[in-house]
């Protein structure tokens, strides 16, 4: 049974976080399966987003993502392995 790596990334400060994230996300590029991103929109762009990733790789490969965007100020990663 294969096992489902979905890791949930919040970014504050948008405007200034995100060419940071989407530099790492590219260096796991092949890493990456899925890439799905959420943010409020009233009448202006949110300065927080939610991407949900689905993930395939190591353990360790994984990890070193998840530590790479948390050691981000402003950016919070969490892997769930189901």
């Amino acid at each position: 049974m294969e096992k489902y790596n979905i890791m949930a990334v919040v970014i504050n400060h948008r405007s200034n976080n995100a060419p940071k994230v989407q530099e790492i996300f590219t260096k796991y590029g092949c890493n990456i399966r899925m890439r799905v991103g959420l943010h409020e929109t009233d009448n202006t762009c949110s300065e927080e987003g939610l991407i949900l990733l689905q993930l395939t790789g190591s353990k360790e490969e994984i990890g070193e993502l998840e530590k790479q965007l948390n050691d981000m100020e402003g950016v919070r990663a969490k892997t769930l392995s189901i």
